[in-house]
């Protein structure tokens, strides 16, 4: 199981996350591209720390809204959606690039990636935009029941797709996110986080805020990297799931 974790999401003077202490626990940096959040200085510096560590790059685009840091949703075009998420992975992958390194998969942020799992819409443009970039990027999009609907309809564009489970966020009775709103939404424990990943691995199951149990199957697990407890929790999840 690989863990995968947003990162490069400082900006300017503005500091967030903590980035090269998380980055020797985790298998995948997803790199904030510059439009929710991030800057050309901290894109290279996230890349850089990534390649030393032998962590796989991904590009993490995010609609453009710097100041709700991309957690606002937006009504955008099919086009509009597939070209502003082209021009972020273009962004990323030039910063690759003058590292020797190229992006190594797309994994959408925040209010784009909550949209693409219930607009069908958004997520064929965000195909679309990956296929149109690059056919050898995978693109990562959130482990549901409906898992094998949303592999077949990447089988159109040509693309892999990874299924991601959450380590410290809670899953409404549908299978999804938990708005960040409600209460108990964001596990805030390590026990909590624990005894959440070992259920996905172990179980294949998560247990929603109703009580219910859903069936998952996921490749990779998220931990957030600007959480207080996020250093201590990616090194008791590396230690749960091993290397």
């Amino acid at each position: 199981m690989k863990l995968n974790c947003d990162m490069g999401e400082s900006f300017g003077s503005w500091s967030k996350g903590m980035d090269a202490d998380v980055m020797p626990y985790i298998d995948m940096a997803n790199i904030a591209c510059g439009y929710h959040a991030s800057d050309p200085q901290t894109m290279d510096a996230t890349v850089r720390l990534a390649c030393a560590a032998g962590v796989m790059v991904g590009a993490h685009p995010g609609y453009p809204d710097l100041l709700g840091f991309g957690r606002r949703d937006m009504v955008l075009t099919a086009d509009e959606l597939r070209l502003m998420t082209v021009y972020q992975l273009a962004a990323l992958d030039g910063i690759c690039r003058v590292n020797g390194t190229r992006i190594q998969y797309v994994k959408p942020h925040g209010a784009l990636y909550n949209r693409m799992m219930v607009d069908q819409q958004t997520l064929d443009a965000l195909m679309q935009a990956v296929a149109d970039y690059s056919i050898d990027c995978p693109l990562v999009v959130m482990a549901t029941p409906e898992a094998d609907d949303i592999r077949r309809r990447a089988g159109h564009y040509g693309l892999e797709v990874w299924f991601e489970a959450f380590s410290d966020r809670a899953y409404d009775d549908h299978g999804r996110l938990a708005s960040r709103h409600l209460p108990g939404a964001v596990h805030t424990t390590t026990e909590a986080i624990e005894a959440q990943v070992l259920q996905i691995v172990e179980q294949g199951t998560v247990t929603t805020l109703g009580g219910h149990r859903i069936s998952i199957k996921a490749d990779t697990i998220c931990i957030h990297g600007d959480s207080e407890h996020a250093v201590a929790a990616a090194r008791h999840i590396r230690e749960v799931v091993g290397s």
